[in-house]
């Protein structure tokens, strides 16, 4: 009887202890952060995650800028076994939750009081029908200048806070022998460069009506003929060895001296400083002419998990992600800025103290405004419609009224 008694009390013990096992919070977390910075960043989360008693599933999944990513989310969706967890943004998010794929983390959300720790139009994307569905990690502003503080020195020419200061800059740089602006001919490039162009000459209002509602009369308007010729002038500043250049070889350019300035996400930052050099000193940051902010936010939407441990992890993830602690740690390693606007930011440097003052005014004069080329203002369809005459354009000879005759033709066809 007594060693029954001490077999049964072990089996007890035993089965209590695998329920506990099963009740802590699980979360599988599909992302396509792989590279030395990103993989340190989300190593944050991870450990954050555990420290809360939770058991993480790390998903990484390489290549395709995301794409590859997707093929993966879509097959384990469609076989009924969804992470908790994956790395999706903009109208993307929308798209998953028209599949009636996506969780409702509402009650994480409002306990944690996120209305009031994003600015809107960011808390906007992470809504499903006014419903929670997902969780920005950060912030990227991507119409900037960047600049080689030496050669603009050595050349007596000011960051610019106008397009025709800038052309005027980039004719001096040129006739010194110095590539005045560093650029990789690929898609996503050009369409950067683009829509930084159309921001800068239209203004806020002009690149919603046209970037975001689509709107035909400004898609065929005076104002976009403008912004294709500015970009013509743009692609005689740069050097013909473009084509197929990455964007970080480009920056590469800026670092060593061999071109003046890059248009690019603040992004770019990273490879600046991985290089040694010091915002304000080596290299030099400014929002490009014109006015507004462009963002593109990295974020997590959450998928329907069944299991009370999963939908408990899920729970933490959410909280953890839009923590001070990892929207600081994540975002000083990513060169971009929290989207929780609380988030101290005394070791952030200029850079991105500067972003975080101009986000908070551009949230609160409407100028606040998705990018169109980093998959926030529109679906696949437009934007590659968009993208497709952009590219043409720029690799050829072709005139800025029929750009933009073209370009209102493809929106329509892809609508």
């Amino acid at each position: 009887m007594h060693k029954k008694f001490l077999v049964l009390a072990a089996v007890a013990i035993i089965f209590g202890l695998n329920q506990r096992a099963m009740a802590e919070p699980q979360a599988e977390v599909l992302h396509f952060w792989t590279s030395g910075g990103e993989a340190r960043s989300v190593a944050v989360l991870q450990k954050e995650f555990v420290a809360n008693g939770g058991i993480w599933t790390d998903m990484p999944v390489a290549g395709g800028g995301g794409d590859t990513a997707m093929t993966a989310l879509r097959a384990r969706v469609l076989a009924g076994n969804a992470p908790a967890a994956a790395q999706v943004k903009g109208p993307a998010i929308q798209e998953w939750y028209e599949e009636d794929a996506l969780a409702d983390i509402s009650a994480v959300a409002n306990a944690e009081g996120w209305d009031k720790l994003l600015p809107n139009a960011i808390a906007q994307h992470m809504k499903c029908e006014g419903s929670w569905c997902a969780a920005p990690v950060n912030v990227h502003r991507v119409d900037w200048i960047w600049a080689n503080a030496e050669v603009l020195a050595k050349a007596g020419i000011e960051m610019p806070t106008s397009w025709e200061e800038f052309n005027a800059g980039a004719k001096k740089l040129k006739s010194m022998g110095i590539i005045p602006l560093a650029h990789g001919g690929q898609a996503w490039q050009d369409a950067t460069v683009f829509e930084v162009v159309a921001l800068g000459i239209g203004g806020p209002e002009f690149f919603h009506k046209a970037f975001v509602e689509l709107d035909d009369a400004s898609l065929k308007s005076n104002t976009m003929i403008a912004v294709f010729d500015q970009v013509r002038i743009l692609r005689g500043f740069v050097d013909d060895n473009f084509s197929g250049r990455d964007w970080n070889l480009a920056t590469s350019m800026v670092i060593n001296g061999e071109a003046a300035f890059q248009i690019m996400g603040d992004w770019a930052k990273g490879e600046f400083t991985a290089a040694g050099k010091v915002p304000g000193i080596d290299f030099l940051c400014a929002s490009a002419p014109g006015g507004g902010y462009l963002y593109n936010v990295d974020s997590f939407a959450m998928f329907r998990v069944s299991g009370s441990e999963k939908a408990e992890g899920q729970a933490l993830l959410a909280k953890l992600i839009m923590g001070e602690n990892f929207q600081k740690v994540f975002n000083l390693n990513k060169g971009s800025i929290p989207a929780r606007v609380t988030t101290p930011l005394n070791e952030f440097d200029f850079c991105a103290r500067q972003s975080a003052y101009d986000m908070a005014v551009s949230s609160g004069n409407g100028s606040l405004l998705p990018s169109y080329a980093h998959g926030m203002a529109l679906r696949g369809a437009q934007a590659g419609a968009i993208t497709d005459v952009v590219t043409a354009f720029f690799n050829s000879n072709m005139s800025s009224d029929e750009a933009v005759g073209r370009l209102s033709a493809a929106i329509k066809n892809s609508l």
